[in-house]
């Protein structure tokens, strides 16, 4: 699942990625979108071999879909940014989120059938709480391959099995990115293609397309 993109990303490019990121029209993709993908791809890989060992991940599945997605998931960030804008800032939310569900239901894995829903609901979640300015679920529905019904179910069951808790203040956002920097600087530097340990720490803390050919993709989510 590993992009075959080289570029490397340092620890200083990451952060200030985070922190002074300016989207303008032809902007590069922020750099937090390939290292939450390669956690989230290192997350599926040792869930995947879990599962494979001891059966099934529990009762939590809200976010399944009834077929694999043919769709990498930094594809599907890609997209997301493409079409929404969305800041970096609204993705380290949005991993505080995952994190977050992930503590509060124990019965959860992030597995390929259920990732890019999981990813689609954070986000728009996120930006919600993040952003001044937001699309309407609708249009995150296109972006990311739902019926607009399907995303507002997901959107409601979510916050419930969140708590509705969705504050993030300033020293646990500045932990977070703390945490992807660490990600960052494991070898003296970052490489997209490389794996990296994430979901260890995580759990101990207990076929790009237009929008409007939303029928077209939402047969390869759904």
């Amino acid at each position: 699942m590993a992009s075959s993109n080289t570029l490397a990303i340092s620890p200083r490019k990451l952060r200030s990625d985070l922190y002074s990121y300016s989207y303008q029209d032809g902007s590069s993709t922020p750099l937090v979108i390939s290292v939450l993908s390669s956690l989230i791809e290192r997350t599926l890989a040792r869930n995947e071999r879990i599962s494979r060992s001891y059966g099934g991940f529990g009762k939590t599945r809200v976010f399944d879909c009834l077929e694999i997605p043919d769709m990498t998931i930094q594809s599907y960030l890609e997209r997301i940014f493409r079409y929404t804008k969305a800041g970096p800032s609204v993705y380290v939310v949005a991993y505080v989120y995952i994190d977050r569900f992930c503590q509060n239901n124990q019965g959860f894995r992030i597995s390929l059938t259920n990732v890019h829903r999981l990813l689609i609901t954070t986000i728009m979640v996120a930006s919600k709480y993040v952003e001044d300015m937001n699309y309407r679920n609708s249009y995150f529905a296109k972006v990311g391959g739902l019926e607009t019904e399907d995303l507002n179910n997901l959107e409601l069951e979510f916050l419930f099995l969140m708590g509705f808790k969705l504050h993030v203040n300033v020293s646990v956002f500045e932990s977070y990115c703390c945490h992807l920097e660490r990600e960052v600087s494991i070898g003296g530097g970052y490489q997209i293609e490389k794996a990296l340990r994430c979901a260890e720490e995580i759990k101990s803390r207990q076929i790009v397309q237009d929008p409007k050919h939303h029928n077209q993709f939402s047969r390869i989510l759904l």
